[in-house]
């Protein structure tokens, strides 16, 4: 597959681990589509280095719970070309005990995930099966993997993407279509920032520090790339030796 004529969309896009998985995208010579939902701005600055850096991308702006704004968006971007690296790293974390956690909570984070993964993956399979080659990779969680306290919707949502993750891998291994999951663990970039102090990374990692954004986006791209072209089905994760 001629790497200029990949596309690829990473949704959340717009900071964190998502704007490390675009750049690196955007440095392996796929043309990125950087998505936010609000932070509109952020997402240009990261197609601001990307270009800067001699690639090519583009923002793109829409609500990945709204299912009409979402298929809307995601045919705009097929008028172009196909998408065949599909990057589902967009999520939050609402975190309470389950007994006190309200129905708010637990539908925005479960919704995004979970209800965002069918709303902008299901509109960009049979164009991508179509191509045979494709690589889709969703962001979860070592907390889908082992749980943590106060965050029962998180783990849900995540552990939702592990297993469809599994369940798509199967139908389209035969199309050249890869499905894999990342699960990362203490990263320093974006919602793990505020949640652990140093002593409790040390506690917690036996690598004693946090991840970084770059090595989770080095993970990533390795997956969207035609070297990862036997992994499938598989939640990969990256956590410093936690489990």
């Amino acid at each position: 597959m001629n790497k200029t004529a990949i596309r690829a969309l990473v949704t959340g896009g717009s900071g964190g681990i998502g704007a490390a998985i675009a750049r690196r995208l955007g440095a392996m010579g796929y043309f990125v589509y950087v998505h936010a939902h609000r932070n509109t701005s952020a997402a240009a600055a990261v197609v601001n280095d990307i270009v800067t850096a001699g690639g090519q991308a583009a923002a793109v702006q829409f609500d990945l719970t709204d299912a009409d704004m979402t298929r809307t968006a995601v045919e705009g971007l097929l008028e172009q070309g196909s998408v065949q690296v599909l990057v589902n790293n967009a999520g939050i974390h609402d975190d309470a005990v389950f007994p006190g956690m309200s129905a708010a909570q637990w539908h925005r984070v479960v919704d995004l995930s979970v209800h965002g993964f069918y709303n902008v993956t299901q509109p960009l399979m049979l164009p991508m099966i179509r191509t045979r080659w494709g690589r889709i990779i969703s962001l979860s969680s070592v907390t889908a993997l082992v749980g943590n306290r106060g965050q029962v919707n998180y783990a849900a949502a995540k552990g939702a993407l592990n297993a469809a993750t599994k369940a798509l891998s199967l139908e389209v291994a035969s199309r050249g279509i890869t499905v894999n999951a990342v699960a990362p663990g203490i990263i320093a970039a974006g919602m793990g920032d505020a949640a652990f102090d140093a002593a409790a990374i040390a506690d917690l990692v036996p690598m004693k520090r946090a991840g970084t954004a770059e090595e989770v986006a080095s993970l990533v791209g390795f997956l969207a790339s035609g070297e990862a072209a036997y992994i499938s089905g598989q939640v990969i994760s990256i956590n410093g030796g936690m489990i």
